[in-house]
């Protein structure tokens, strides 16, 4: 590991001025490649303190043994320069879009005599236009299928095209009018050229023109009584409308854009592109990367745009291109796809309407991606074993953790502390055995104290539950050892039967004291513990100074952090649950007897519970099904419960007529809900 002072820049030889610099390691490899508006000063950010640099920053300068750079005449030029190099070196440390499948286009060979209409995927040759990527070969068929009645352009091969012309027969789709067989003369090639110019017209967007010239032709075949032709017309029409049908309208303006979406974690991110192309979609096509540099979504969107349009010219760049954010600063990236394009390119974020809309699809595209990507990822087995293998090896551990257990504390700034207990078994979820705990032993924050409870309370559980087995009991003969042992009497596993190999804890030193604190109080020694600190992903064992750092493409990292944001997420769920209960609750729940039924005719009598609270017995007395004793204990607990002062909206300042929180939509009691008794009990 190199100190990036050894090769740090004398002050002053750094120019400062546009260009791109490379890092490189110890054997001269290329390991990053940047940009800089000024070299100067982005160089400079590489060399601070290495505790102030973020981890993969810290980690990439550590690799480096020397940096160099390149100046450049502008901004633009060191755009062009940076993705040249990062496609020449392939430097581990950029950020490289792995495309998720090789997409196919809809390809017309324009550079030859007689054009092709043909699939083709890889990489784009001079003078072929493409149309797409579409997301499956067949779709480009079908539509193929359907154009070639009206525009009969060839699709053979080269040795299908010169066996007709030698033998003088056309294949089947000449003798079928799908294909205007200029193998063996029938068009010569300007007329067949011109055929593929309409077909290409019609596939980017220019739809109207071919209908209406083909309504007006069926239109005058009829009025001539040639009803053959006119049929033939009438059929071609439904084919060029049925293959419009395959890609709906979208912007109704015909606009001519490609919208681009990232969603991202920590660790990786998913770019979604849909194509519109006269306001359909004629595209789609999806990137997964790793995110092995600190990088900001508008960074993120400037790569993909190299990626996209970084060997395209022309029609290919569209006029609009519609991003979730710009990249800093977007002028330079702005000028080099208008020099791509030719002309001017608009790149903009959406902020309304039918763009606005269709960016979120593309956005929840992104994010099904990522999800996808991550559910592959996991339930590989050969992947989930090594995942194992490597959290044993670091931790130490005499065999791979088939169960692990992962708890999470969630409060809002001290209020309804609640904990989670999520489990995975073999690197899978097992939702069933989810629990979610509220803090009982104290009021107030603290998530070290909380921590300490949460997992004496799991473990208890735990040994009472091992003591019913029998398992304590060895001076017992077999038939007189419980005969459920683990389950209950229905079958189903008890709560908290089975111990775990690991216990992970989100949070660094502190919150693995404690919980390592409390199994060592209950006595028990075999169950390995460790937190997984969220900043730096760094795994905290007991007793130890320093962490253990997994590497950045560890499968045992990438699990435990799944774990650690399953706990998290169940854990902020149940947090919320209980936030809005508490915020639902009214002082009428505490009325024993008095159900939902008798509070809805209390409040809609009185109007709210601010009148009520204020009403005699005698017209409490009033409502149906109101007694005198239940008029009295309804006094009693409004009184026990009146505020000391006004209700007052705390956005506004406004002092509130009636109570919040009492009245729901059409004059609805709101009161709290039963406990959820679904998946993840509350213990």
């Amino acid at each position: 590991m190199a100190d990036p002072s050894s090769y740090r820049p004398k002050p002053g030889q750094i120019p400062d001025s546009p260009g791109v610099y490379r890092f490189r390691d110890e054997h001269r490899r290329v390991i990053y490649v940047g940009k800089a508006k000024s070299l100067r000063q982005r160089l400079a950010n590489y060399f601070q303190d290495l505790a102030s640099l973020h981890p993969r920053t810290r980690t990439m300068v550590t690799t480096a043994a020397s940096v160099e750079w390149t100046v450049v005449s502008t901004e633009v030029e060191a755009l062009q320069l940076e993705y040249s190099w990062i496609k020449e070196y392939d430097p581990r440390f950029n950020v490289k879009y792995r495309d998720d499948k090789s997409y196919p286009y809809l390809a017309v060979t324009m550079n030859e005599e007689y054009p092709r209409v043909q699939v083709m995927r890889g990489h784009k040759r001079k003078g072929v236009r493409y149309f797409g990527p579409y997301g499956h070969a067949w779709a480009i068929r079908d539509t193929v299928d359907l154009l070639l009645r009206v525009f009969p352009v060839r699709t053979c091969s080269a040795g299908v095209f010169k066996n007709a012309a030698r033998t003088g027969r056309p294949c089947l789709l000449g003798y079928i009018g799908k294909c205007a067989a200029p193998c063996v003369g029938r068009v010569d090639p300007e007329e067949h050229r011109e055929l593929a110019e309409d077909f290409c017209d019609f596939m980017a967007g220019r739809t109207g023109t071919y209908i209406r010239r083909l309504e007006k032709q069926m239109t005058d075949a009829a009025e001539e009584m040639e009803y053959e032709r006119a049929a033939r017309l009438r059929d071609d029409i439904e084919a060029l409308k049925k293959a419009m049908e395959k890609s709906a309208v979208v912007l109704a303006d015909a606009t001519d854009a490609d919208l681009i979406a990232v969603a991202e974690d920590e660790l990786e991110a998913a770019v979604q592109i849909f194509h519109v192309r006269g306001g359909r979609v004629r595209g789609q096509r999806g990137w997964v990367t790793d995110k092995v540099e600190e990088i900001t979504t508008g960074a993120l969107v400037e790569h993909a745009l190299q990626q996209l349009y970084g060997e395209e010219k022309g029609d290919s760049v569209p006029k609009e291109v519609l991003v979730p954010a710009l990249p800093d600063p977007v002028e330079p990236v702005q000028e080099w796809l208008t020099e791509r394009r030719g002309s001017g390119v608009s790149l903009r974020i959406p902020q309304r309407g039918d763009k606005k809309a269709l960016m979120e699809t593309v956005q929840r595209n992104a994010l099904q991606a990522l999800a996808l990507h991550k559910t592959k990822r996991a339930s590989d087995l050969t992947t989930r074993s090594r995942a194992l293998e490597e959290i044993a090896e670091a931790l130490d551990l005499d065999s791979a953790p088939l169960r692990i257990e992962c708890y999470d504390i969630s409060h809002l700034q001290g209020d309804d502390v609640v904990a989670s207990m999520v489990v995975f078994e073999d690197g899978l979820q097992r939702k069933s055995e989810y629990r979610r705990f509220q803090i009982k032993g104290f009021a107030g924050q603290d998530d070290v104290r909380s921590m300490h409870e949460v997992i004496s309370r799991r473990f208890r559980r735990y040994l009472a539950e091992k003591e019913k087995t029998g398992e304590w009991v060895d001076d017992l003969p077999d038939e007189d050892a419980p005969s459920n042992g683990l389950k209950d009497d229905d079958g189903r596993p008890k709560k908290f039967a089975y111990p775990p190999q690991l216990v992970v804890v989100d949070g660094g030193q502190p919150q693995v004291a404690a919980a390592k604190k409390a199994l060592d109080e209950l006595g028990i020694d075999d169950i390995a513990v460790c937190g997984l600190a969220k900043r730096l992903e760094e795994v905290w064992l007991p007793d130890d100074d320093d962490p253990v750092v997994l590497p950045r493409t560890s499968e045992g990292l990438y699990l435990l952090q799944r774990v650690r944001d399953e706990a998290h997420r169940f854990a902020i769920t149940y947090q919320r649950t209980k936030r809005s209960q508490r915020f639902r609750s009214s002082p009428l729940d505490d009325v024993p007897g008095l159900g939902d039924t008798r509070k809805q005719a209390l409040l809609k009598h009185f109007g709210s519970l601010k009148k009520l609270r204020s009403a005699t017995i005698d017209q409490i007395c009033e409502v149906p099904g109101i007694g005198r004793k239940t008029a009295e204990t309804i006094a009693v607990a409004l009184a026990r419960t009146a505020p000391a002062a006004p209700a007052v909206n705390t956005a506004t300042g406004e002092i509130m007529e009636e109570e919040p929180g009492t009245m729901g939509s059409g004059g609805q009691p709101v009161t709290a809900g039963a406990p959820d008794e679904r998946r993840g009990q509350e213990t």
